[in-house]
């Protein structure tokens, strides 16, 4: 882990009737550049196109590309995240967002916050996720 992690978890243990396996953290102690993403949405970053219409999890497989994407281009890697929030349209949404999230962000432990919108930028989102990285001094 490349920042210090503080009272680390896994939501298999705190929501278990939720079948989700996210690797979180109470506090992040990170020292560097910090690396502020946008929030990304299931669109392709290079095209525009949008993507996974009316499927929570496919838009947020394509936020979290277009995220890893962001952050490999900045200089820095899904490892350096130490925040991220999650924006969902309905919260019945959240289990197959936070599942797919989790995949992506095994082994990390952000620091993690879950809002329920009644609306994003577009009808057609029906999730929004931003980070905030920050790259290691001496990297």
């Amino acid at each position: 882990m490349t920042h210090k992690r503080i009272r680390q978890f896994n939501t298999k243990n705190t929501y278990p009737e939720q079948k989700l396996d996210n690797d979180l953290c109470q506090v992040v102690v990170a020292k560097g550049s910090m690396v502020f993403v946008r929030g990304q949405v299931g669109q392709d970053l290079d095209t525009a196109v949008n993507v996974a219409i009316g499927d929570a999890a496919g838009q947020t497989e394509q936020a979290m590309t277009n995220v890893r994407t962001l952050l490999a281009e900045a200089g820095a890697e899904l490892g350096d995240i130490c925040k991220i929030t999650i924006y969902i349209t309905d919260p019945r949404y959240r289990e197959a967002v936070y599942r797919k999230i989790g995949e992506h962000l095994k082994g990390v432990f952000p620091v993690s916050t879950g809002i329920v919108v009644s609306a994003l930028a577009r009808p057609e989102w029906l999730v929004e996720v931003d980070v905030t990285a920050v790259i290691p001094d001496g990297r």
